[in-house]
C-alpha cells in the first residue's frame, strides 16, 4: 500500500495478484511531481503482458505533461515502444492505460482500454471513462444481455489498447478538483468484481483502497486488481 500527500491531494494505492494468475501483470505508478497516477493492465498472463504494462507506464510517465496534445503524444510514444517490444517478442504485447495528471486546479484523465476512473462527488458516484471493449458497445446498443455468455466473451475484445496495430489515440478528459472529491483509478479486477454500489459506499469510508482490494479477493480474486484513490482535501 502506498500513501502520498501532495499539496491538497491525498493519494493511496495498492494492488493484489488474486488467484487466477501466478504473478501480477497490473502496473501502478504514483509520482509526486504533478502529481500523476497511472494504472495499466496487461493482456493475459504472458511475457508480452508484463513487458507491455511496464513499458507503457514507464514511457508515459516520462513523457506526460498536462494538456491534450502532450498527453496524446505520450501515449503515442508508449504505443511505438510497446509495438517495438512486441515485434521482438513475437507474441501479443498489449495493455490498458489509465492516468490522472494533475494541473493547476484541475486534472487530465487519459483512458485507453478497459481500466476505469470513477469520481465520488457529494455522495454521487460517476463513471468518467468508457470501456473500449465489444462488451461496452454491446451493453449500450443492446446486442446481448449484460450477463450473457456473449457479453462475458466480449469483455476480452478490446477495440483500443497500448500495442494495438493501428496505434489508436486515447480519450483525454479535463476534470475539476473540488474539495471533497474522491477519484478512483482501477483495473478491471476491481471494476468487474466489486459492484458499483459497493464502490460508492467504500469511497466514502476510511481506507478505501485496502477495502476494495479485499473485496476483489472475497469475490474470488479472478484477476489482478489495482486501485488508486485520489482525495481532494
Amino acid at each position: 500500500m502506498r500513501r502520498l500527500a501532495v499539496d491538497r491531494l491525498e493519494i493511496a494505492a495498492g494492488s493484489v495478484t488474486g488467484n487466477r494468475y501466478p504473478a501480477n501483470f497490473d502496473v501502478l505508478h504514483v509520482e509526486p511531481a504533478g502529481p500523476m497516477v497511472v494504472v495499466a493492465d496487461g493482456m493475459g498472463g504472458t511475457e508480452g503482458s508484463r513487458v507491455a504494462g511496464r513499458t507503457a507506464v514507464d514511457v508515459f510517465a516520462a513523457h506526460a505533461r498536462p494538456g491534450p496534445r502532450p498527453l496524446r503524444a505520450a501515449v503515442a510514444e508508449a504505443q511505438r515502444q510497446v509495438r517495438a517490444a512486441g515485434a521482438g517478442l513475437g507474441m501479443l504485447t498489449g495493455c490498458t492505460l489509465t492516468a490522472l495528471v494533475a494541473d493547476d486546479g484541475d486534472a487530465w484523465l487519459v483512458q485507453i482500454g478497459d481500466s476505469r476512473v470513477y469520481r465520488l462527488r457529494d455522495g454521487a458516484l460517476d463513471l468518467l471513462t468508457v470501456d473500449h471493449t465489444a462488451a461496452w458497445l454491446g451493453a449500450v446498443n443492446g446486442w446481448f444481455p449484460f450477463d450473457s455468455a456473449e457479453a462475458h466473451a466480449a469483455r476480452y475484445r478490446l477495440s483500443r489498447y497500448i500495442g494495438h496495430p493501428e496505434m489508436p489515440e486515447p480519450d483525454v478528459l479535463n476534470v475539476t478538483l473540488r474539495p471533497g472529491d474522491v477519484y478512483l483509478l482501477c483495473t478491471d479486477g476491481i471494476a468487474e468484481q466489486v459492484p458499483y454500489q459497493r464502490i460508492q459506499q467504500v469511497l466514502a469510508r476510511p481506507e478505501p483502497v485496502a477495502t476494495l482490494l479485499a473485496d476483489s479477493l472475497e469475490a474470488g480474486g479472478q484477476d489482478n486488481a489495482t486501485a488508486a484513490v485520489v482525495k481532494v482535501s
